[in-house]
């Protein structure tokens, strides 16, 4: 048998180092660490001081921003809750603000008829006394949706102006007409004198008596609508405001206007499409544009002729004024207008017609403006006319409070 050698058998053993040695490399990487880690948070430290001052002085500024705007500004919450007002604001609504509910304050607010124009009775400090204010209100949501920002300007200073210069403006309309207006005064008076004058003869029977007294009487109600024309359109729109439903208003004027369109063998139909809706605003005023606007499609169409009412609601896009409205539509068969005499038949005095004032559209046209709408005409000859009066609907629903801006 052969002998094993067990020398070149035996396997070498490695020594091994002990384990809670830690080796000097680890030792220098772990205090780098610590090193790095120091110097950042010194630099987050610095500069979150940084954003701080930043922050500070951006609120500052913004507080006296909002000091010296002199719009008031309130900033209200996801839960309808004042947050944050200026000095303004607490002119127009008074001290303490924050925390109160903003749909209460709106309710101080009451619709003017104009889009986005309110009347308030504001109380401050420097005038206890209630002041009644007209103030417009508008709204701008933070992108986060958890506060939206209120601006509500008083503009009563500029809505006198807007008063004002619109009342020169008529007038000064007037005194560019002042010869026409004199010899429309004085032709019918001329008349009416004459036929007055005739009454004195004795030789006149009943019956000739009678007949120069009805001419007489005749011409002087033309003198008295010439004149209440003239006042109306002189004073503008009526400060009188009511809430009414705009399908009671048409079926008012289809009672009143159908007699006078079955005299003149004027097929007249009205449509009106607004349901239950209601408008704010001087019903008398309106009702007399819209007559205005039917007598004169009544006396544009011959027998057999057709007039026709419709109303509906249309959206702001295609209102025109800027937000809803109610869209009044008079279409006639008539002979249509000239082009060029659309351009001049919203001038005071101007009429196509012998017994016309000449200042029945342009009162129309004031009444519908003095509501925030307008008129417009659409015609061609030999194609009839169509009048468009658009009144919007701003102060359709009830107050500003229940409305909820």
């Amino acid at each position: 048998m052969h002998g094993v050698n067990t020398e070149s058998a035996s396997i070498p053993q490695a020594s091994a180092a002990p384990a809670d040695e830690a080796s000097p490399l680890d030792a220098a990487q772990l205090a780098e660490a610590f090193a790095l880690f120091s110097r950042a948070s010194e630099e987050l430290s610095t500069a979150y001081n940084a954003l701080q001052a930043q922050v500070g002085q951006l609120t500052e500024r913004l507080s006296v921003l909002m000091g010296a705007l002199p719009a008031g500004v309130l900033v209200v919450d996801r839960g309808g809750r004042v947050v944050q007002a200026n000095r303004a604001a607490e002119g127009l609504f008074g001290a303490g603000l924050s925390g109160q509910v903003w749909t209460a304050l709106a309710a101080q607010m009451q619709a003017s008829g104009t889009p986005g124009e309110y009347t308030l009775a504001a109380r401050s400090v420097a005038a206890p006394d209630a002041d009644l204010r007209r103030v417009a209100l508008s709204e701008s949501e933070l992108e986060s949706g958890d506060e939206r920002i209120l601006l509500v300007h008083d503009i009563t200073d500029t809505h006198r102006m807007r008063l004002t210069a619109e009342r020169n403006e008529r007038l000064a309309a007037m005194g560019e007409m002042v010869a026409g207006l004199a010899h429309q005064l004085r032709t019918p008076l001329a008349a009416a004198l004459l036929y007055t004058g005739n009454l004195r003869q004795p030789e006149l029977d009943p019956m000739q008596r009678t007949m120069v007294a009805d001419r007489a009487l005749e011409r002087l109600r033309y003198l008295e609508r010439l004149i209440r024309d003239m006042l109306l359109f002189a004073r503008g729109d009526s400060a009188g405001r009511q809430r009414f439903a705009v399908c009671e208003l048409v079926a008012e004027l289809a009672h009143t206007l159908e007699p006078l369109a079955r005299a003149r063998q004027v097929v007249f139909a009205t449509d009106c499409g607004c349901g239950d809706t209601e408008i704010v605003g001087d019903r008398k005023a309106l009702g007399g544009a819209l007559t205005n606007l039917l007598e004169n499609g009544i006396q544009a169409c011959e027998a057999g002729g057709r007039l026709a009412c419709e109303v509906a609601l249309c959206d702001a896009i295609d209102s025109g004024v800027g937000g809803p409205a109610v869209r009044f539509v008079v279409r006639d068969s008539g002979r249509g207008i000239a082009p060029e005499l659309q351009e001049r038949l919203f001038e005071p005095f101007f009429t196509t017609r012998a017994e016309g004032t000449g200042l029945g559209l342009a009162i129309a046209r004031g009444v519908a403006r003095a509501h925030g709408g307008d008129i417009t005409l659409r015609s061609a000859p030999g194609q009839g006319a169509e009048f468009i009066l658009t009144v919007p609907l701003a102060a359709a629903g009830a107050t500003a409070g229940n409305a909820n801006p």
